[in-house]
């Protein structure tokens, strides 16, 4: 304070941005009116909504996202639930889903399940509320507990297929039939599946279409686990396959299979030469390893993509194409590389 007089204000206040009201006395309507042309523009005639948005671009008015969902019950927010966000085969999950949602102005809330069904319907019990709708990737719930999620929210499955729930399925059991006629073809009359969570859908169908392609073909196919799908467990699951005699394994994924390759050079078992390996996914670095991993080659961030298509039709923010689709079915290929040969020849019985 100077000269012993009463303070004054030496700088104007600063005038907050223009306000939805501003935006309607330009207009020359209600607030209410302004509200329903920017977030419900069904409610409104066109020359209205056309007329609120001029007005709005000219002051440069920006709704406030939280008031707007209020309003509108919208978030424009998209869930994205998964086992295991560290597992690489998530990554073209995350980067497809996300370039479709940010397309059509959604932003994208990834949540880890840590493979366990408590942790997923613990997190969905809270999510309704903040999202628009779910994308379960390898859902770790019951069909029981899907069905009644997808009853409250607008939700799509991937790599789990529920009655009445749409669903985006990467045809991993294809995949594996292409690998057992492949190992077949190298002379493998034994082999073992190494498997998956419990919980995974996808692991169940993979074991049954190994198992039913081995018989056709003449085959001896043994299943072992399950494994934790990690690098870390592929030493467990190849000691496994070690004592059951079988030549080849089919992994549940490609981290086991990888961490198969290590406990496999450890023990001075040669691969291909005395154990063949063949991987799920083709994730980044399968063709880094040591020998190169014959894997199953699948169309990770295209499912992504599909499964938020599916989503936004759900919505009614889509193209339509995919409304009344229940499930997409994407294929996958055999990708050959060294961990796979010609099975050993068997050891010669010892003279009498």
């Amino acid at each position: 304070m100077r000269d012993g007089g009463s303070p004054h204000k030496t700088r104007k206040a600063r005038r907050a941005g223009p306000t939805i009201s501003d935006v309607a006395a330009r207009c020359g309507v209600a607030v209410s009116t302004v509200s329903r042309a920017l977030t419900m523009p069904g409610r409104v005639s066109e020359a209205t909504r056309q007329r609120v948005v001029a007005a709005a671009d000219e002051l440069g008015y920006q709704p406030n996202p939280r008031a707007r969902s209020l309003l509108s019950g919208r978030t424009d927010t998209i869930g994205l639930l998964m086992p295991d966000i560290t597992n690489p085969f998530f990554f073209d999950v995350i980067r497809g889903t996300q370039a479709q949602a940010a397309a059509a102005g959604y932003s994208l809330m990834l949540v880890d399940t840590e493979e366990s069904a408590e942790v997923e319907a613990r997190h969905l019990a809270r999510m309704p509320k903040a999202v628009d709708g779910l994308i379960l990737a390898a859902s770790r719930l019951s069909d029981a507990d899907l069905e009644q999620v997808a009853s409250s929210v607008p939700l799509v499955a991937l790599n789990r297929g529920t009655r009445g729930v749409p669903t985006v399925v990467i045809d991993s059991a294809d995949g594996a039939v292409q690998a057992v006629e492949h190992l077949a073809s190298l002379g493998h009359r034994k082999l073992a599946y190494a498997a998956g969570p419990a919980g995974s859908w996808s692991n169940g169908r993979r074991w049954r279409a190994v198992y039913t392609a081995a018989r056709r073909l003449g085959l001896h196919a043994v299943r072992l686990g399950p494994f934790p799908p990690t690098v870390r467990a592929g030493a467990a699951a190849a000691d496994a396959v070690i004592n059951t005699g079988a030549s080849a394994v089919l992994a549940f994924n490609d981290l086991l299979a990888i961490g198969m390759l290590g406990r496999l050079a450890e023990r001075g078992v040669d691969v291909p030469g005395e154990m063949s390996v063949v991987g799920c996914d083709d994730i980044f670095g399968a063709d880094f390893c040591h020998p190169a991993l014959t894997t199953l080659t699948a169309p990770i961030e295209r499912a992504g993509r599909v499964a938020t298509d599916m989503l936004l039709d759900l919505l009614g923010r889509g193209t339509g194409r995919s409304a009344h689709r229940e499930q997409e079915l994407l294929a996958t290929t055999l990708t050959v590389r060294e961990s796979t040969g010609p099975a050993p020849a068997p050891t010669p019985a010892p003279a009498p």
